[in-house]
Parts: structure tokens; C-alpha cells; sequence
């Protein structure tokens, strides 16, 4: 007899985690570290403060707010911002534990949010959808689950998992609400299983599931194997959707070369395209949506970081933004979703800065937190210590403590 889905997955959940899985997971708790600094002092963030005196609670609604958080391509969301809210919320865990749960939380999130189809992606919001299974797993492994029980937790999720995305047409803190909802449904979902609830366990295929309701062709869940899909996952160097990072990539490319001058030609795959196509963007959101901003920000010289997309870089950039066209490129997107690719003035780059076949290091994680712990209003000195906690000490309470006080 064939196992259910979540069963299946929950078997691989319990497998033992490495040394080396660990120190992957530091880098993207580092990252995510870095993004919620960034975004301590925007508008999401303190609606989280609002909302919650708990450190993790607050940062879920920061951990996107920058649009600077990690990625899986293929499965197409965002694991950082809602695994490490789950993954972190215990506080009597050890970090080690911590960065189990995480690897489990971003193998559940990615496994069920590869499986998601073109069809899906068009109306829902995968991070969401498959943002509450992840964050079952991960509060799962901090409670120390049994496969049965993993499995039932990311049944319950799944049954209520989802989030439309008609809040892109306005400028609406919904997309830190989806995250937040994911982080507390995930939770919920695996407490509610360790005292005793059950769970539908073949809620993904079944005929009234997941899949029968949110797609029209839903592929196999993702499997690296061996390997942790953690080790997939891509970083995000640049304060921009991430469908416009191959664009401001290529441009950056060319402008290191001499080589970036009028007119500014960008073609790129359909969904860049559909997320991304705003020559006039009104609000910073929509700059960080607009790949017409996004390239003219490199026109005008600069690195594509928070400040290049507010409003007042919105202003400054009119005139170059104007010289931008942006088209498809059907090849461009048949290679997509496995990689994100864009042509620049005839420069093609198959794959972005941060993707695991153009890595990023360490180093330049620990240059992002720095950046971004200047630009939420911290000094360098509270940067170093989030890199040397992160990256080299097991202090999970130290980490704990340095959260609130960021978001204090």
C-alpha cells in the first residue's frame, strides 16, 4: 500500500541532520537575521510590535518587508521568513535544535511548494499555501515528533493553507499577514497534534485536497535525495522582487564592464513580466516590483539596496526609467522556473548572484546583515554580533534576547 503524500514526506523528516546542514542553516538564519534589522523600523514591523511582545511573533512581519529574503526557485516562495519565526519560537531549545527544525521546516515548505503548479502560482501565494506545512514541520521537530505526527500537523495545516494574491494590486500589509498566518497556523497545527488531534494525511492528492482545489497540474513533491532541500535554496542580494535580480544582475554586469549605455533593452521570462512590468511605479513596493526602476537603479550607479527604492529614488529616477523596455523572451522562459534568467543590452545571464550555481559566500552574507543592520538604524557593532552569533557560537538565548531588542 502506497503511503499518502505527507506521510511519505514526514519519513524524510526524521532523518538525521549533519554538522554541515547546520552550517547552512546559519547562513540563512543569518540572512533572515539581516532582513528583520533591516525592516525594524517600517510600517510592518511595527504593526507586528502591536500585534505582540514576543520577539519571534514581531518578526514575522518583518522577516519580507525588504523583499530581500530567501528563495526557492522551483518551488517559487520564500522559506526564510516564515521557518525561522516557527523554527526559533521555542526558547527553551537548544540552537542546534533550532537549526534542525529549521531544515525540516524549509524541506516540508519546499517539498509540497515544488508540487504547486503554473495555475496555483497565478492565485495563490505559495509562501502561504505552503508556508503553514513548513511551519508544522518545524515547531514538529522542536516538540521532537514521530513521522505519524509530522504528518497529521501538516495535514491540518494544509487543510486551511492558502492566501490569494489580489493584495498586489494594492499598497496593503497582506503579503506580512500571509506570513504571519502561515508562522501561527503552522504552530498551532503541530501543538494541537502533541495533544492528541489528528490529521488528514492525504490531503495533498486527495479528491477533495490541496491539489484538486488550488491546481490544474500538480507535479511530484521536491526530493534532493540524500541532501536537505535546504542546500537549494537561493539568497537574495538585491532589495527587489526577486524576478528582477537576473535584470539588475546583467546590468551590473555591464556596468562594471564600461559597457551599459542607451537604449536600456531588458527581455525576460513571462512571469518577471507579469509580477514586474510597472514603467511608473507610485509606491516603494511597486518600485521593488518594477524592473524598469530596478535596472534604472543600476543606470544611476547604484547597488540596488533599501534606499534606492523609496520614494524619494522613485522621484530621481523618472528620466532613466523611462529609457528601460522590458519584453519576453520565450526561451527565457522556458527555462524558468528552475532558472530565473534575463538579457541586457545582449548580455544573458541563465541564473542570479545568490542562486547555488552562483553562490554567494558567507562573507557576503555577514555584508548584508551589516548593511541592512545600518539601514534599520543599528550600529555596526550590533551587525557583528549578529554575524559572530549566527555564524559561530550556540547561544540560542543570546539570539533570542538581541531579537527583542532590535524590535523593542
Amino acid at each position: 500500500m502506497t503511503l499518502p503524500l505527507l506521510a511519505q514526506l514526514a519519513e524524510r523528516l526524521v532523518r538525521p541532520i549533519s554538522q554541515g546542514d547546520r552550517s547552512r542553516a546559519r547562513l540563512h538564519l543569518l540572512d533572515w537575521l539581516a532582513c528583520v534589522a533591516g525592516a525594524r523600523d517600517t510600517e510592518a514591523a511595527h504593526l507586528g510590535g502591536l500585534i505582540s511582545r514576543s520577539g519571534w511573533e514581531r518578526a514575522t512581519y518583518a522577516g519580507n518587508a525588504l523583499e530581500m529574503d530567501d528563495v526557492h526557485r522551483t518551488a517559487l516562495l520564500h522559506p526564510g521568513p516564515v521557518i525561522w519565526p516557527a523554527a526559533m519560537s521555542m526558547g527553551s531549545a537548544s540552537l542546534d535544535a533550532r537549526l534542525d527544525a529549521a531544515v525540516r521546516g524549509y524541506e516540508a515548505m519546499i517539498a509540497v511548494g515544488a508540487a504547486l503548479d503554473a495555475h496555483h502560482y497565478a492565485h495563490w501565494h505559495p509562501t502561504t499555501t505552503a508556508g503553514t506545512i513548513g511551519a508544522a514541520a518545524a515547531f514538529g521537530s522542536l516538540i521532537g515528533f514521530a513521522p505519524v505526527e509530522y504528518a497529521n500537523a501538516m495535514g491540518n495545516a494544509a487543510s486551511v493553507a492558502g492566501g490569494l494574491w489580489h493584495m498586489r494590486h494594492d499598497d496593503v500589509l497582506t503579503k506580512q499577514w500571509h506570513v504571519y498566518h502561515a508562522v501561527r497556523t503552522g504552530r498551532d497545527a503541530a501543538l494541537h497534534v502533541h495533544y492528541g488531534a489528528t490529521g488528514p494525511q492525504g490531503i495533498l492528492e486527495g479528491p477533495q485536497g490541496l491539489f484538486a482545489a488550488m491546481t490544474q497540474k500538480p507535479g511530484s513533491l521536491a526530493d534532493a535525495g540524500p541532501s536537505w532541500l535546504i542546500h537549494e535554496v537561493s539568497f537574495k542580494p538585491f532589495a527587489a522582487c526577486r524576478h528582477a535580480h537576473p535584470a539588475i544582475d546583467a546590468a551590473m554586469e555591464l556596468r562594471a564592464e564600461g559597457k551599459l549605455a542607451a537604449p536600456f533593452a531588458v527581455a525576460t521570462y513571462a512571469d518577471a513580466l507579469t509580477f514586474c512590468d510597472r514603467p511608473n511605479p507610485q509606491t516603494e513596493l511597486e518600485a521593488k516590483f518594477s524592473l524598469q526602476h530596478a535596472v534604472a537603479v543600476v543606470l544611476a550607479g547604484r547597488n540596488a539596496e533599501p534606499q534606492d527604492f523609496t520614494m524619494q529614488a522613485v522621484a530621481d529616477l523618472a528620466d532613466l526609467r523611462a529609457q528601460v523596455s522590458v519584453t519576453e523572451d520565450p526561451a527565457l522562459t522556458a527555462r524558468y522556473p528552475a532558472h530565473f534568467g534575463a538579457r541586457v543590452n545582449g548580455l544573458e545571464l541563465i541564473d542570479a548572484r545568490g542562486d547555488p550555481e552562483r553562490p554567494v559566500s558567507a562573507k557576503d552574507i555577514a555584508g548584508k546583515m551589516l548593511t541592512l543592520a545600518k539601514w534599520g538604524g543599528l550600529g555596526k557593532p550590533e551587525g557583528d554580533k549578529a554575524v559572530s552569533l549566527a555564524l559561530e557560537h550556540n547561544d540560542a538565548a543570546a539570539i533570542d534576547t538581541m531579537l527583542e531588542g532590535w524590535l523593542a
